[in-house]
């Protein structure tokens, strides 16, 4: 076998599906809603069968590094596009391209009946290609388009609904809140630029040791903690970490295949795969990582708790996805990559999963999003309600799903390590097992089992509960609907993404944790890339005997019975005794409305960042601009008018008036030339 990757087909995986985004974009007319959406899924097939003969080369040891096209050149600086293939590479492309996949089938189903469809279908191809852009960039460049790239489509696909006052407040909110990270992205690759001379990965890597040894001008801060920080606040808008977490939750405005191409598999894990990618930078920074374990522990205990209130069902797992994230962040920090990695790939299959699951329940629910309305739809709905099971039980870690094999491994990874913040970190990342099972089965209970409290009329603080107040609809004229299985295009999907949420990590731990799966094909130091100044990986490796072993010992393991406690709890308050939650809250009421509002984060944005940010334009505009701005200009043209009227009365008209005046003036510079030749 080669040990180049075929060049032309590196450029075909990102080009197939913007090619279809272009032909549904620019003749959706022409070509109609099922050519719209026959070219865009061949794109997106084309990139996912091409991506897996190139991890299937990939393991046989084959890469790709080079420039694949030079557009500009600036004295030494080069702008290229590139491509970098190596297994972390192909292993992302895979998951990219599969994940896309099934939610642009789903996507014929959850959209039959809205407008925009070829739009729509242009927008998630085009998601594709600049998520692929991204992931297979060489360069720092290439990097940020498609980083700039994905965030622009996200705000388009996030906003679809633009009548929605709601949702154009989502996609600004998810707009500006990434832009504060990327600022922070852009500085940290601007430093890296000024110092390595570079903007290739392989440059900048080769300098790596030279610029830790080098100081931030003016400061005692390493050179390289501030520029892996600036990186990594880049990661936290992307990959919504605290405090710029707060869009990701309203990004549930768009619709539901957004949600899972969004939050499961693309955007949200950019940052996880850039911190990995920039491994042997962030490997040298003892203070950036302890850092990233710091905020990603903090992520996934405070963004799980919000979770156990929220009553949308897709809200509900996008808190969900904000812990997952802080799993993985986690990971980064204590610099376990191959486990980050690990885990973004089974929540890529189970998060997805239970998005395109809750997309189901909402078709059979009419579009009623509110877990309040819904109950007993295991029956109605028996495809959607086994795979959503799946995923549910993927997600809390369930012994030899998926999900047990990624998350048990990022426990471990966190107790073994030494790195400051870390014994933080291991607490939130155990306790954060019980509180997933907990907001997981409250959502698999209400919406599953128990009282079908569909046939009753809608909870009155529910949206479609209030719509029907305000129209003053009584309640004998509810109207029921009962809900129906989704047609075959929307749960073919689901049992395609339920199989590897339930297979993959016991084939998947084994090669990619304890095996060779990241030195196949990796163009940097291998060694760098599992951690060496930090071996915890290492020390697992030693108590690692197996996928089946470890399922089977995870019984004497507290996480796994956290986890069957918070399955406990939900289905205790939630189906034995569901009159229970409404006098929790009336006990714990402070809690909870400080839950119900976020930690009033959003309301700290508006009153510091947003209402800020008018005052100081209003002062800028009222002080800056009329007073100081205006006045300067305004009394020029006072002083102006006020000299040319004195001047006037200068300008009589009389020739012996000036014929005075020249002889005053003439007298005047003698005397002032006399006095200074005197001196």
């Amino acid at each position: 076998m080669s040990t180049t990757l075929n060049e032309n087909m590196l450029v075909a995986i990102p080009l197939a599906p913007l090619v279809g985004s272009l032909i549904a974009g620019l003749f959706g007319k022409t070509v109609g809603r099922v050519g719209a959406h026959t070219v865009t899924i061949l794109g997106v097939a084309i990139s996912f069968v091409l991506s897996v003969i190139v991890l299937v080369d990939v393991l046989g040891g084959a890469s790709f590094n080079s420039t694949v096209y030079e557009w500009m050149s600036v004295g030494g600086l080069k702008f290229e596009i590139g491509f970098l293939v190596d297994s972390l590479t192909a292993l992302m492309m895979c998951v990219v391209t599969f994940v896309s996949l099934m939610v642009h089938i789903y996507t014929i189903g959850y959209m039959a009946d809205e407008d925009g469809y070829q739009r729509f279908f242009s927008y998630i191809a085009l998601f594709t290609f600049s998520m692929l852009m991204l992931v297979m960039s060489n360069n720092f460049l290439q990097l940020f388009f498609g980083w700039e790239a994905v965030g622009l489509v996200s705000y388009l696909l996030i906003g679809f609904y633009f009548q929605r006052q709601s949702a154009i407040y989502a996609n600004l909110k998810a707009f500006i809140v990434n832009r504060v990270g990327d600022f922070g992205f852009l500085l940290g690759i601007g430093l890296l630029l000024a110092y390595a001379g570079s903007l290739d990965y392989t440059d900048v890597f080769a300098k790596s040791h030279e610029l830790a040894g080098l100081t931030f001008p003016g400061t005692q801060w390493g050179l390289l903690t501030v520029a892996c920080i600036c990186l990594f606040i880049g990661a936290m808008g992307k990959s919504a970490q605290f405090p710029l977490h707060v869009w990701l939750p309203d990004s549930m405005e768009g619709p539901t295949p957004i949600s899972a191409l969004i939050h499961a598999a693309t955007m949200v894990t950019a940052g996880v795969f850039m911190v990995a990618r920039m491994s042997p930078l962030f490997e040298l920074s003892d203070a950036a990582l302890s850092f990233i374990t710091v905020i990603g522990a903090i992520t996934a205990l405070f963004m799980g708790f919000l979770g156990v209130v929220q009553n949308d069902i897709k809200r509900v797992i996008a808190y969900s996805t904000l812990s997952q994230l802080g799993y993985m962040t986690v990971a980064l920090g204590v610099s376990v990559y191959p486990v980050a990695i690990f885990h973004l790939m089974t929540h890529a299959f189970f998060k997805a999963l239970l998005f395109l699951g809750a997309g189901s329940v909402i078709i059979g629910m009419h579009h009623d999003q509110d877990m309040r309305n819904m109950g007993g739809l295991r029956k109605y709905m028996p495809i959607t309600w086994i795979t959503t099971l799946v995923g549910a039980l993927a997600l809390i870690g369930t012994p030899f799903f998926s999900g047990f094999y990624s998350k048990d491994s990022i426990i471990d990874a966190v107790r073994l390590s030494t790195l400051p913040g870390s014994g933080f970190a291991s607490f939130a990342v155990v306790a954060s097992v019980f509180v997933t099972a907990l907001y997981s089965f409250r959502m698999y209970f209400l919406v599953f089992h128990g009282e079908e409290r569909f046939r009753k009329p809608k909870h009155p603080e529910s949206p479609m509960g209030a719509e029907a107040a305000s129209h003053h609809v009584h309640d004998e004229a509810h109207q029921v609907h009962v809900p129906h299985e989704s047609p075959w295009v929307v749960w073919v999907p689901l049992v395609l993404l339920a199989i590897p949420s339930v297979v993959i990590g016991a084939i998947a731990i084994g090669p990619l944790l304890y095996g060779n799966f990241f030195q196949s094909g990796v163009v940097f130091d291998k060694v760098i890339f599992i951690g060496a100044n930090h071996p915890a990986l290492a020390d697992m490796a030693g108590e690692f005997h197996g996928w089946s072993a470890m399922g089977l010992q995870s019984v004497e393991s507290l996480p796994v019975w956290l986890a069957l406690a918070g399955v406990v709890v939900a289905w205790f308050l939630y189906l034995k005794r569901p009159e229970l939650p409404a006098s929790i809250r009336k006990t714990f009421s402070p809690i909870y409305k400080l839950l119900v509002n976020a930690y009033y984060i959003d309301k700290f944005n508006d009153v510091v960042f947003a209402r800020g940010a008018v005052a100081l334009g209003r002062g800028l505009w009222k002080e800056g601009d009329e007073v100081v701005i205006d006045g300067i200009v305004n009394g020029s043209a006072r002083f102006v008018g006020w000299f040319a009227s004195v001047i006037r009365f200068l300008q009589s008209g009389y020739i012996y008036h000036y014929a005075f005046a020249m002889i005053i003036g003439m007298l005047g510079l003698l005397t002032l030339f006399v006095t200074l030749s005197g001196k």
